[in-house]
């Protein structure tokens, strides 16, 4: 059997490649890919898999992106990091969803249902899931688990003031001033976060409201912000972002 796995966090991928190979040592992963972008240009490429294992949220999009822009009538087994809101969802004409991190037990029983079904799969019908969850509030990450050291900690989300990356490597930093490093990337974070609480200012910041000490304007019609905690870098908002950051600064 061929498949790819559609996952924007490398581990993840690796550790569910790894379940598949113990399930199955023929199972051949053809490519693990991040984004809806790297993913449609594979799917225009290469003959369809055998089965799909795609995460929702991807680095640029949500992954039904990828359904209008590339040809796919594999059958998906859906993994994602969210709960009951979307289960239901998940279940119209798709093979299965597993939530993470994924079971091994949960995994092996979703592609027994694979094998039993193949022969009579149809296309998910993704209007009608996007529909289904269009009609549910958005449920946000409430805490992150991070590992310092050989310490294993959960931070709250509301005691985080900002995320910002460097040297290809993300942090969150608390109110208390810790910078700690964090395995998400500000694209998949700037998903997951509150958007009434979390802003993305620019490719290297997202921040939060409480954060933001002062706002200035400054040359060219930047706008620059004075963080607390403070940070090493100068902290501009991007010159296609004001618009919308001035709307989020007074809702």
């Amino acid at each position: 059997m061929n498949t790819i796995i559609i996952e924007d966090e490398n581990l993840t991928a690796q550790r569910l490649e790894g379940l598949l190979k113990k399930y199955d040592p023929a199972i051949k992963v053809l490519a693990t890919l991040p984004s809806v972008e790297e993913s449609v240009q594979w799917l225009r490429r290469h003959d369809a898999p055998d089965l799909v294992f795609m995460d929702i949220h991807l680095e640029d999009d949500l992954c039904f992106k990828i359904f209008e822009l590339a040809p796919l009538h594999s059958p998906v087994i859906f993994t994602t990091a969210y709960d009951e809101y979307m289960i239901k969802a998940f279940k119209v004409n798709s093979i299965d969803y597993l939530l993470k991190p994924v079971n091994p037990d949960e995994l092996t029983a979703a592609l027994e249902k694979f094998k039993a079904l193949k022969s009579q799969f149809a296309k998910p019908d993704f209007d009608t899931l996007l529909q289904y969850i269009g009609q549910r509030a958005p449920e946000y990450k409430t805490r992150f688990m991070i590992t310092v050291g050989n310490k294993i900690r959960s931070i709250e989300t509301a005691d985080i003031a900002y995320f910002y990356s460097d040297e290809k490597i993300t942090f969150m930093v608390t109110r208390e001033g810790q910078h700690l490093p964090i395995d998400f990337s500000l694209d998949k974070l700037n998903t997951l976060l509150d958007p009434r609480q979390f802003f993305r200012a620019n490719r290297q910041y997202l921040v939060g409201f409480e954060a933001i000490q002062n706002v200035f304007t400054h040359f060219k019609g930047k706008l620059k912000l004075e963080l607390l905690p403070k940070n090493k870098h100068e902290v501009f908002v991007s010159g296609d972002r004001m618009t919308d950051f001035k709307e989020w600064l007074g809702k």
